[in-house]
This record gives structure tokens, C-alpha cells and sequence, in this order.
């Protein structure tokens, strides 16, 4: 890559996967991008959950979102690749910024609300308790931690970005197999599931980024919609074209979530039954009045049919 003198230098990791292909959209405006990741289309290609990589140059800002998510565990090796990716992986590149002993002016770590640990509940800000759950959670808490000791270590400044459900073009995990499964005219829905869901549009965290240079700090980032769990599934609906033919009565999920207690054949129990009927919604009022923060709503992205234009690709149901 040919150096560009009028521009700051940034390095992203993940940059291949949806967020950081956004990121690389958004941010080649106004940076000199080198990517590094798993994929040979990266700059420097390298697997960060096994090798310290060997970085090319020093960056005025690095943003880390490579990471593991949208899978459940079912082995302990599938446990620790979750380890080794995020917290692991996290660890070697800071290790690799080190050795280079050039560092950055800002590091931004994308990271989640799930290391709140917390499957219900309303406007939960960044003083909550951390009590991260699951492996994708107690990982990135982890990196977390590490990410923040070492900025204040080194004297660079970390900012933390918190994301709840991120909207963007062919969006991949839950919103993807909602998409999938109602493409196919299998989706079915819960009768009047008002639930709230925070959600944010992945070009709104794309255009905060270049604004953080320099600054510090951990910002929840989130649409301040929170749109219902019902108005999800119809903009998702309207951009397919497709009718939401079934539903069933809260009242009936209930008493298969009871069942599934105890039969494991039932893929629902009591324990995941308020991922799709409670209200989880988070705060963004510190990222509005520290980082100016003004989000669009996700919705419009949802209800549009270019969001969605690489679903029939996918070969995966609800």
C-alpha cells in the first residue's frame, strides 16, 4: 500500500467482517487504511488467536474489531476458541504494538453490552455491574480490561464502544436467520411482543470513530429507539416483501419454554425465554453528551430492501 502524506495513518482489525467492512467504507475518506486479519485480501494477513503479527508502520489511530461472536458453545474447545480470539488475540496485539514501540494517538476497541450480563431490564448505563455470562461476553470483558490497563500504562487514549444488536447491510447472526427465515415464509412470530431492543445502525458508530481521536472513556452507542421486538420483524418483513403468516400467543411460548426444561429436544427453556419477550435497552446519554453523539434511527435500515440484498445467499433458518 502506497502511502498517502495527507492523510492519518489507521490500522483495522476485522475488517472483512460486517462491522469492519463498514468501518473500512466509512474511514478510507479520511485515513490511509491497512487492514489486518485471517483473510488474504487483508494487508497483513495474520491469526491474531495464534500469532503476534509484525505491524508495518506506526497508525495515528487503531481500531481493534476482530473478535469471535454469533455462535453458542458447545465443547470446551469451542469455549476457548472464544478465549483465544478475543482476549488472547487482543493480548497479541497489543504485544505487537510493543514491539514496534510506536503508539497509536487513539485505540478504539469495539466491544459489546453483553459484558453486562444481562438479559432484561431498561436505559442500563455504563455504571452498571459487570457480570459478564458467556464466553463471547467474559472474553471481550477480558480484553477489555487489558485494552484499558494497557492505554493507561502507555499513556494512549482507549475509548471502549459498547454495541448492543448492530444494523447494517446483510447483517449476520440473529437478524440474519430472522431475515433467512422469513424470506422462506417460516418465520413465526409472538402475538403482540412489545419488548424493546437496543439496536444501533453501523454507519453511525463508522462516522463517530474519526471524532475520537484523543479521547477516553466506555460509551454504550445505541439508536435511542430501541425499536419493539414486533417492529423489527415488520420493517424486516416489508423490505423482503414477504407477509408474517404465523404467531403464537405468549401464553403458548411459556409452556413450551417449561417443557423445554426438560426435554432438550425443545429449542427453548425458561432460561432463553426473556431474549425474546423482555425488554433490554441501554443508555447512550454519556457518548451524547461527552461525544456529541447523535444516531439515526435502524428501523429505515431495516425496512430497506438493499440491506438485505446478500440474504439469498444464506443457507440458514430461524
Amino acid at each position: 500500500m502506497v502511502p498517502n502524506v495527507g492523510k492519518s495513518s489507521c490500522l483495522i482489525t476485522g475488517s472483512s467482517g460486517f462491522l469492519g467492512s463498514v468501518l473500512v467504507q466509512f474511514l478510507s475518506t479520511d485515513f490511509e487504511i491497512t487492514t489486518l486479519g485471517r483473510n488474504t485480501t487483508n494487508d497483513v494477513v495474520i491469526d491474531l488467536s495464534k500469532e503476534i503479527p509484525t505491524l508495518p508502520d506506526k497508525f495515528n489511530l487503531i481500531i481493534h474489531n476482530a473478535g469471535k461472536a454469533h455462535s453458542i458453545p458447545k465443547t470446551t474447545q469451542e469455549i476457548q476458541a472464544f478465549w483465544d480470539t478475543n482476549h488472547q488475540g487482543t493480548l497479541r496485539l497489543l504485544q505487537a504494538i510493543d514491539n514496534a514501540g510506536h503508539f497509536p494517538l487513539s485505540f478504539v476497541f469495539i466491544s459489546t453490552v453483553a459484558v453486562y450480563g444481562i438479559e432484561e431490564g431498561e436505559n442500563i448505563s455504563e455504571s452498571a455491574p459487570l457480570e459478564a455470562q458467556t464466553p463471547y461476553a467474559q472474553s471481550k470483558l477480558a480484553a477489555e480490561k487489558a485494552i484499558w490497563d494497557w492505554g493507561l500504562q502507555r499513556g494512549v487514549p482507549v475509548v471502549i464502544l459498547r454495541l448492543p444488536l448492530v444494523v447494517g447491510p446483510n447483517p449476520p447472526g440473529n437478524l440474519a436467520k430472522m431475515g433467512a427465515a422469513i424470506q422462506k415464509g417460516r418465520y413465526v412470530r409472538i402475538q403482540n411482543n412489545l419488548a424493546r431492543k437496543s439496536a444501533v445502525n453501523a454507519r453511525d458508530v463508522a462516522k463517530l470513530i474519526p471524532t475520537l481521536l484523543g479521547k477516553s472513556g466506555i460509551y454504550n452507542l445505541t439508536d435511542g429507539v430501541h425499536p419493539t421486538f414486533e417492529s423489527i420483524e415488520s420493517a424486516v418483513a416489508q423490505a423482503l416483501k414477504k407477509p408474517l403468516r404465523w404467531s403464537i400467543p405468549k401464553g403458548f411460548l411459556r409452556l413450551l419454554a417449561g417443557l423445554g426444561d426438560s426435554l432438550a429436544a425443545v429449542p427453548l427453556n425458561t432460561a432463553t425465554l426473556p431474549k425474546l419477550t423482555a425488554s433490554l435497552s441501554f443508555s447512550d446519554a454519556k457518548a451524547r453528551a461527552e461525544l456529541g453523539w447523535n444516531p439515526s434511527p435502524v428501523l429505515p435500515v431495516l425496512a430497506d430492501p438493499n440491506t438485505w440484498s446478500g440474504l439469498f445467499a444464506l443457507d440458514t433458518d430461524l
